[in-house]
């Protein structure tokens, strides 16, 4: 029996580098497990649309289907937006079995990939001990998203950074979590001396323009590039692939 196809739903975006860093991702995917059929649907802007590929693997013959949103926390379009898309392709595709996999974060492979892209920026070990680290998500209303991002904040002040403050590339904060310039300008304010931004985005795009914009505007010393297709990042959609995908004989690992 085939294995099920791995369908990946990203937001999609004017910005073309978005579906470009999609498609990377995807590509690395492939490339860690060779024979699983990867395909790629977005929500907007980006073609072809989920419901297009549902439709175009309905046509030929495709029995099931793992829709993995590409999504760091279960906000707006993990809650409403992806099942509302899905239900409505079972409605009218009935023989193609569509499950719903569970959203990237948190993991510990997402913080692998965050602190590779910080390395990449020039952050060693030895430099965490004197070093302030913004962790600066897209932004969101949501109580569970914001409360992960916080979360994950002080998880990785535990692995020695001497700071770390969650912020949102939004110009509306929700939920105390600060603008990620102010965030860079508390830090300095309670004397670190040095002050990372990490992005806690999958792909580039208007969001971590602003993140970038604020690290810039505050003075923040080092900037880290988006997670984009590392293996971490890749090796994490496969799991939660599995997740879904096998259930019952327990989550393979890439």
């Amino acid at each position: 029996m085939a294995s099920p196809v791995l369908l990946v739903i990203a937001h999609g975006s004017r910005d073309p580098r978005h579906a470009a860093t999609v498609h990377a991702l995807t590509a690395r995917v492939r490339s860690l497990r060779p024979g699983l059929r990867v395909e790629t649907g977005f929500l907007e802007f980006n073609a072809p649309s989920v419901p297009r590929v549902l439709e175009r693997l309905a046509a030929e013959g495709t029995d099931e289907v793992v829709a993995l949103p590409l999504l760091l926390t279960r906000a707006f379009h993990a809650k409403s937006d992806i099942p509302s898309v899905l239900r409505e392709a079972r409605a009218r595709l009935p023989r193609l079995r569509i499950r719903q996999a569970e959203v990237l974060g948190p993991s510990p492979l997402l913080n692998t990939a965050l602190e590779q892209r910080l390395t990449e920026a020039g952050i060693t070990p030895a430099d965490k001990a004197s070093t302030g680290l913004v962790l600066a998500s897209a932004g969101s209303t949501d109580p569970e998203a914001i409360a992960v991002i916080a979360e994950i904040a002080r998880e990785l002040r535990h692995t020695g950074w001497c700071a770390v403050r969650p912020a949102f590339a939004s110009a509306v904060t929700s939920g105390g979590i600060p603008r990620t310039a102010d965030a860079v300008r508390a830090l300095r304010a309670d004397g670190v001396r040095r002050v990372a931004v990490a992005p806690y985005v999958i792909a580039p795009g208007r969001l971590p323009d602003r993140i970038a914009a604020g690290a810039e505007e505050a003075g923040a010393d080092v900037l880290a590039d988006v997670l984009g297709p590392s293996d971490a990042l890749a090796r994490l959609l496969l799991n939660r692939y599995d997740e879904a995908s096998l259930p019952a004989e327990g989550a393979m690992t890439a």
